[in-house]
């Protein structure tokens, strides 16, 4: 009988989700001179005149064989990356109302917006047309981002290789930013009136009858950015924390904790960071952020508090919370709230996934825990000597044994697989480069121009990319092999990104602990599964002994899923769908959309997903409350 075959961990999905496959690059010849506007405009223009006469065969005719038109909220209520004029003409013909998305137009109220000659791959070598667009629905208006190449098979007509739309606002109910931003003061007589900070403590609090429409639990990036767009959508909104200060999820974390993404990529909506922000933020100044954030935006923000009961009533379609909120003055309160929305912001990860070892209640060390609990090295003095242990290979395994050797350890890590690594300076200048740097797009159009790319034909960009930072990286690599740490390229050779979003981790952005290891100066354990914990070490299944005074798993989370069970119970755990990998159309699974549970969201992601996919879910929320979509639309 035949055994089946074996996938490489660096090609490993989430469970149930699916292995994307890269997409391919048309045929197309070298562009000589072209007008990039009037080639824009052409297009624009026949491709309104298919949505406005509902004519399937003249919409298939503006698209490249081969091509992708990416939606969010545009033409449904949810996200779609439809791949191939097939599959576009079926989903129009398939929608109760044809296509939502009502018309398009060229956007060119700045240089990076306007119609230019751009190439479509990574290497400069499949050349076309891009344009930014703005975007007209039946209920909203927005953006997209239309990238064109010629028809070889056509008599060189221009046609879409991507089209990229998503909604950014409802018609009737814009963000109360900009011109559309709040007065502030009721000038005139108006005795016993309420000045700004009674109303802020009063609406912070949720004082009398007040009700928040959405509760979020956590109060990180991605309760806060999710709150942020609720509140300039007029959603009233309440976050929830444990911890007792905003930005404790950040500053309890390990010591030596710095953000590996630079600035440019993680601003929060609405409020980017100063000008004098440094490239890459320390945890707990991150922390100091946040806690300014909530006051600047005015969210309401209850720390110190825990959800002890939930119930979701179908009929009415509300929920009935109990929380329970330790005050200032050490005092607690029992609050029943009736939400409408509940938002699990608890990080994209969730519960530690903390291996069962034989022998674990037998270690006789000072410490043995997981990363998530780990808050730093402690200083030996000089005349004495600690071991310590890292089981596991990606960025906290990497920055916790760089710390532990700081601090005059003797450090090994545990390898049982293979990692991606790139350096933090050739890995993100590749990857991030155009987009997010210092003096690039302002941060929504790079964001436009992002996640305008299919992530089918991300993986087939990144595959170049990756091979790009390998080169850059060859003697760091090299030297990494030598000292017998195993490398991969990530999911089909696509490198960081894609290990992200396949199964959110098993890669190191490298900052310094690569170079420990090529000098041996923490050692590396590769290969081998744990068979047993030991009072004084660890035994692995070749018989080696390696002996510990600490040791910590850096082994990761589980699915989000499993903390929604752990809070709300089996029956909406096995109501919702799992979170994160791709769905069959190679967009991300359950986060940002629709769960399977009305009134349920997950939410997380980096702090630049957090930023984006915000505006997103606020949108279907603000919808809903205002009865533009029904929760079983399409």
């Amino acid at each position: 009988m035949a055994t089946a075959a074996v996938i490489p961990s660096y090609n490993r999905v989430e469970p149930g989700s699916n292995q994307l496959a890269p997409a391919s690059y048309p045929d197309c010849g070298a562009i000589s001179s072209v007008d990039a506007n009037a080639v824009a405009t052409e297009w624009v223009e026949s491709f309104n005149q298919a949505l406005s006469g509902q004519d399937a065969s003249a919409v298939e005719r503006v698209f490249l064989q081969g091509s992708c038109w990416r939606d969010q909220l545009g033409l449904s209520w949810d996200y779609h990356s439809l791949y191939g004029s097939d599959k576009i003409i079926a989903f129009l013909n398939s929608a109760p109302k044809g296509s939502r998305v009502l018309s398009v137009k060229i956007d060119d109220s700045n240089a990076t917006r306007k119609p230019t000659v751009a190439a479509v791959d990574f290497k400069g070598q499949v050349n076309g047309v891009a344009s930014f667009l703005t975007v007209e629905t039946d209920v909203g208006r927005g953006r997209g981002l239309v990238r064109l190449l010629q028809d070889t098979q056509d008599g060189n007509k221009w046609k879409a290789f991507t089209l990229f739309t998503a909604m950014h606002e409802l018609k009737g109910h814009e963000e109360t930013i900009g011109g559309n931003r709040p007065h502030g003061v009721d000038h005139g007589g108006q005795p016993g009136r309420k000045n700004w900070q009674e109303r802020r403590v009063a609406t912070e609090n949720y004082e009398g009858d007040l009700e928040p429409t959405v509760l979020i639990l956590g109060a990180g990036q991605g309760g806060l950015n999710a709150a942020a767009r609720l509140h300039q959508l007029n959603v009233p909104t309440l976050i929830i924390d444990k911890n007792p200060r905003v930005g404790d999820n950040w500053r309890n974390r390990y010591h030596q904790l710095v953000l590996h993404d630079p600035v440019w990529y993680d601003h929060l909506a609405y409020v980017p960071f100063p000008i004098n922000w440094p490239i890459f933020t320390p945890k707990d100044k991150l922390a100091e952020w946040f806690e300014s954030y909530v006051r600047l935006l005015e969210l309401n923000v209850w720390s110190s508090t825990t959800l002890t009961d939930a119930k979701w009533d179908d009929e009415k379609r509300q929920w009935t919370v109990t929380l329970i909120r330790k005050k200032s003055n050490g005092e607690e309160e029992s609050r029943t709230l009736h939400p409408r929305h509940v938002i699990q912001a608890t990080g994209h990860s969730g519960e530690m996934k903390m291996p069962s070892i034989k022998g674990m209640d037998s270690f006789k060390g000072d410490r043995l825990c997981h990363s998530s609990q780990f808050r730093g090295a402690e200083k030996i003095p000089e005349s004495q000597s600690k071991r310590a242990i890292v089981v596991g290979c990606c960025n906290s395994g990497h920055d916790i044994a760089q710390d532990f050797y700081e601090h005059g350890y003797d450090v090994t890590i545990v390898q049982r697989s293979s990692t991606y690594v790139m350096s933090s300076k050739n890995g993100l200048e590749v990857l991030l480069g155009g987009l997010y740097e210092e003096g690039g797009p302002e941060t929504d159009d790079a964001d436009l121009m992002f996640m305008s790319i299919p992530n089918a034909m991300l993986k087939r960009m990144h595959q170049d990319a990756t091979a790009e930072i390998k080169k850059r990286d060859d003697s760091l690599l090299k030297g990494l092999e030598k000292a017998g740490f195993k490398l991969d390229d990530g999911p089909d050779d696509a490198g960081f990104f894609m290990k992200y979003f396949q199964r959110g981790g098993g890669y190191y952005i490298d900052v310094g602990c690569s170079q420990l290891i090529i000098d041996g100066k923490i050692k590396i354990k590769q290969g081998q599964e744990i068979e047993e914990v030991k009072p004084n070490g660890l035994m692995f299944a070749d018989g080696e002994m390696l002996e510990a005074d600490e040791i910590i798993f850096a082994t990761g989370y589980e699915n989000m899923r499993g903390t929604a069970r752990k809070i709300f119970g089996d029956e909406l755990a096995e109501r919702v769908k799992d979170v994160w990998g791709f769905d069959q159309e190679g967009e991300m699974r359950t986060m940002w959309r629709r769960t399977g549970h009305p009134g349920f969201w997950f939410f997380g992601g980096n702090l630049a997903l957090c930023r984006y996919y915000s505006r997103m879910l606020a949108l279907q929320i603000k919808a809903m409350e205002e009865g533009i979509m029904k929760y079983e639309d399409p």
